[in-house]
C-alpha cells in the first residue's frame, strides 16, 4: 500500500496543507510542537479510526474550528486507487466517505489501510502501566478485526453502565441485566486477544534476534484477569460473585479492561531485568512483529511511521533497523534535526507552525 496524497484542514495545528508522496521515503524535521507528529497522527488515524495519541477526537480539531477534515489518496493492493475523506466534528463525531460513498458502518473500513507507528514513547510498552499496553493491543487487533472493535465498544458501554449501577448500589436484577450484556463481548475480546498474542509472539521471537543482535529469547504474554478463554456464562458467574466487593470499590474489578500484556527476555520480566538497550530493542521488535501481523492477516503492506525514533538509535541498531524494514515499505519519519540517510532516496520537508516546505532535491546520479 502506498499513500500518494494527503490534504488536511484544521487538523490539530495544521490549518491547511496538501502533500504528495511520490517516493518511498519522507522525512519531516523542525522544532517540537510544529506539526510533524500531527501529520503522522492524521495518516495513522485511517488504520483503526483512532488516534495513537489520544482517545478524545475533539482534541484533533484545531482550536476555534467547527471541525477537521483529512483527504487521502492511496494505491492499495486490493482496492486500487482509493480516495478516502475523513471529517471530525468539534464534538468528536466522525464521518468517512470512501470513493464518494458514506461509510455507514465504520467497521467496514477499519483495518483496510494499515499503518504501524514507531514512537519515541514506545519504551512505555515495557515500562508503563497496563493501560498503555491494553491501548496498543486494542489498536492492533481492531485494525485487523472489525468484530473485535465492535465487541470492545459494546463491552465498554455495558461496563460503564454496570459501574454506574454499582456506585448507586442498584438491585441485583438491574446489575445482572448489564452483566448479561457484557458477557458475550468480553468473551469475544478475550479470545481474540489470546489468539492475537499467540500470532504476535511467533513474529516477535524471530525478529528480536535480528533487531537486537543478541541471543536472548523474547516473548509476549497475555495476562487475563478473567482467565484466558472463559465462556460468557463463567464471566457472569464471576461478576455475580464479586458484586459486593465491586460495590465497595465502586467499579468492576475483573474483565478485559483490567488485562495486561507482559514482555519477557529469556523468561524473565523485561521491565525488571532488561537493560536499557534490551528494552529499546524489544519495543522496536514488537513494532516489527506488529507489521508482520498486519501483513499476515491482510496480505497488505502497511505504511511505516517513525515519530522521532531514528535519531535515538545508535549506529549499530540503526543499521539493523533499516535492514529489517526493507526497501519496499513506504516510510514517513520525523525528527528535530535533518538527518542524513546514505544510500537511500529521501524527500525532506521542513515543518514550521503546521506548514510543510519541501527541500529542493538534488539530482539522482546516473549509474554507469
Amino acid at each position: 500500500m502506498i499513500l500518494r496524497e494527503i490534504a488536511l484542514q484544521d487538523f490539530r495545528n495544521i490549518e491547511r496543507a496538501r502533500l504528495d508522496f511520490q517516493g518511498g521515503r519522507h522525512f519531516f524535521y523542525g522544532s517540537n510542537g510544529q506539526g510533524k507528529t500531527n501529520l503522522l497522527e492524521s495518516i495513522a488515524y485511517l488504520t483503526a479510526l483512532r488516534s495513537f495519541r489520544t482517545a478524545d477526537n475533539r482534541l484533533l480539531v484545531r482550536d476555534g474550528s467547527p471541525g477537521a477534515a483529512v483527504s487521502y489518496f492511496l494505491e492499495h493492493e486490493s482496492f486500487g486507487g482509493s480516495r478516502i475523506i475523513l471529517r471530525i466534528a468539534s464534538s468528536g463525531a466522525r464521518e468517512v466517505h470512501w470513493e464518494g460513498e458514506k461509510v455507514e458502518r465504520l467497521g467496514d473500513i477499519i483495518g483496510k489501510f494499515p499503518a504501524v507507528v514507531f514512537t519515541s514513547g514506545d519504551i512505555q510498552l515495557v515500562r508503563g502501566a497496563p493501560g498503555i499496553r491494553r491501548r496498543w493491543a486494542d489498536l492492533v487487533f481492531s485494525a485487523t478485526d472489525p468484530g473485535y472493535f465492535l465487541a470492545l465498544q459494546q463491552y465498554h458501554r455495558s461496563l460503564a453502565a454496570r459501574n454506574a449501577l454499582l456506585k448507586r448500589r442498584a438491585s441485583a436484577g438491574e446489575i445482572s441485566a448489564f452483566e448479561k450484556e457484557m458477557a458475550e463481548p468480553a468473551a469475544r475480546v478475550i479470545r481474540s486477544r489470546s489468539e492475537g498474542v499467540a500470532a504476535l509472539n511467533g513474529f516477535l521471537e524471530k525478529v528480536y534476534h535480528r533487531v537486537s543482535g543478541g541471543g536472548e529469547q523474547a516473548a509476549l504474554q497475555y495476562i487475563s484477569s478473567a482467565g484466558e478463554e472463559p465462556l460468557a456464562g463463567a464471566l457472569m458467574d464471576r461478576w455475580k460473585g464479586a458484586r459486593e466487593r465491586d460495590m465497595l470499590a465502586g467499579a468492576t474489578q475483573t474483565g478485559p479492561h483490567r488485562d495486561d500484556f507482559a514482555l519477557y527476555l529469556d523468561g524473565r520480566s523485561a521491565i525488571r531485568y532488561g537493560s536499557e538497550g534490551q528494552q529499546r530493542s524489544l519495543v522496536i521488535a514488537l513494532r516489527f512483529a506488529q507489521m508482520e501481523y498486519f501483513r499476515g492477516r491482510t496480505g497488505w503492506l502497511p505504511l511505516v511511521l517513525l515519530d522521532d525514533v531514528v535519531g535515538e538509535l545508535d549506529p549499530g541498531r540503526r543499521e539493523r533497523f533499516w535492514a529489517n524494514l526493507g526497501a519496499e515499505v513506504q516510510v514517513f519519519a520525523t525528527g528535530t534535526e535533518r538527518l542524513a540517510f546514505p544510500g537511500q532516496n529521501w524527500r525532506f520537508f521542513h515543518t514550521d507552525a503546521g506548514v510543510f516546505r519541501e527541500e529542493e532535491r538534488a539530482p539522482v546520479p546516473v549509474q554507469e
